[in-house]
């Protein structure tokens, strides 16, 4: 976590302590866990240690932290992050002509089997 890193979580399982096996978990910090974005800003590594009672197993997985030159981390920041901007002045849009035109009278085309006079438009 002092190295930049937005969270981490380290998944230790085995023969801990005890003759039965456990799995234990810790963690810190921020951690997705769906998505395109994992491919990208986590980082993860398995190890399997060989003990006199067992072997032990060890999952870490490290998230990244968006990083624009893309040194320490991935270049493209995560989906739901929002910037906002400052907004437009209001001399703008009243200056600009309007983009719609004035509306014409719309003619509607005459109903099949209906007389004109029970037409409501």
């Amino acid at each position: 976590m002092e190295s930049g890193a937005k969270g981490c979580e380290v998944i230790v399982s085995g023969k801990l302590r005890a003759a039965r096996a456990k799995s234990m978990k810790f963690k810190d910090g921020y951690m997705i866990s769906s998505g395109q974005p994992v491919k990208e800003y986590i980082d993860s590594a398995v190890r399997h240690v060989l003990l006199r009672q067992g072997v032990l197993g060890i999952k870490v997985k490290i998230m990244l932290d968006w990083d624009p030159k893309g040194k320490n981390g991935p270049m493209t920041p995560l989906p739901d992050v929002v910037t906002i901007h400052q907004p437009k002045d209001e001399e703008d849009f009243i200056s600009r002509p309007s983009m719609m035109a004035a509306p014409a009278e719309i003619e509607m085309p005459p109903q099949m089997g209906v007389p004109p006079q029970m037409i409501v438009a």
